[in-house]
């Protein structure tokens, strides 16, 4: 695909995930597929509206179509909210460097999915779940504000089910519905018995979370060399070109968003 021309794509389904996201299965109509790899991103067009960077939610087997999960926050994705299933959008990439699965390969691994940062894991979880032979222990910890905003909640309860699979959930602030763990997501460390000698973690989610969950981490005896961030943030453009994601000498949006931590852990402004 073009990096500066949009793609079409045809929206195929649409699903309400909460009050404030939304969950859309797209295709090109050019028949192709994205041929992405987890992590990744593509630049998303709103015809007169305008353009915005979107994490890929579903794992690249899933091809030729594709899952974007749109929080409505913004113009572009407002205007998307109101998309239906035949609409079309515009479709630039994917781009980014996203998760290699042949590092993790014979390794425990640990997923860790904080607010909406469970969209861009989503890929990656399913991609390790679908090759679920090729890894030792699966973790997967997803934290939200509360349990109104838990996303992907049938696949969180599929997680939990699992045999294969140890699965913990928090959230912030907990209602009457609620009968799980309480606390903010960093809390959840402490509770997972794990080899860190052995582990790859992962984490995706605000950038304000990151340094709680990697000292937790560390205080485990993990090393740096065993973390994975996801810095998906002040995109723009996706090529390189605007410096909005510009971090010192690093671009996020092509030298990331995915970086291993002992890699960047003394660039400021990084986490």
């Amino acid at each position: 695909m073009t990096i500066y021309k949009p793609e079409i794509a045809v929206i195929k389904k649409v699903a309400t995930l909460t009050e404030t996201e939304k969950l859309f299965d797209l295709e090109m109509l050019s028949g192709k597929g994205l041929n992405h790899r987890p992590g990744q991103f593509i630049e998303l067009s709103v015809f007169g509206v305008g353009e915005a960077p979107i994490s890929i939610s579903s794992a690249p087997s899933e091809a030729p179509t594709f899952q974007l999960c749109v929080r409505k926050i913004g113009n572009v994705t407002t205007a998307m909210h109101g998309k239906k299933p035949g609409d079309k959008v515009g479709i630039r990439g994917p781009f980014g460097n996203g998760f290699d699965l042949e590092e993790f390969k014979g390794w425990d691994v640990m997923l860790i999915g904080a607010g909406l940062g469970l969209a861009p894991l989503r890929s990656l979880i399913w991609a390790v779940l679908n090759s679920r032979k090729d890894f030792g222990n699966v973790y997967i910890i997803h934290g939200a504000r509360s349990p109104q905003l838990l996303l992907f909640k049938d696949e969180l309860k599929e997680w939990e089910e699992r045999s294969d699979v140890e699965f913990y959930s928090t959230v912030d602030v907990a209602d009457e519905t609620w009968q799980g763990h309480v606390g903010v997501i960093s809390t959840i460390i402490p509770q997972v018995k794990f080899d860190p000698e052995n582990t790859q973690a992962v984490i995706v989610g605000p950038p304000v979370v990151y340094k709680f969950i990697i000292k937790e981490l560390k205080n485990r005896g993990m090393a740096d060399k065993n973390i994975w961030v996801d810095l998906e943030r002040k995109m723009k453009c996706g090529v390189g070109k605007c410096g909005h994601c510009q971090i010192n000498n690093l671009y996020v949006c092509q030298d990331g968003p995915v970086f291993r931590y002992d890699r960047i852990r003394n660039l400021p402004e990084a986490i």
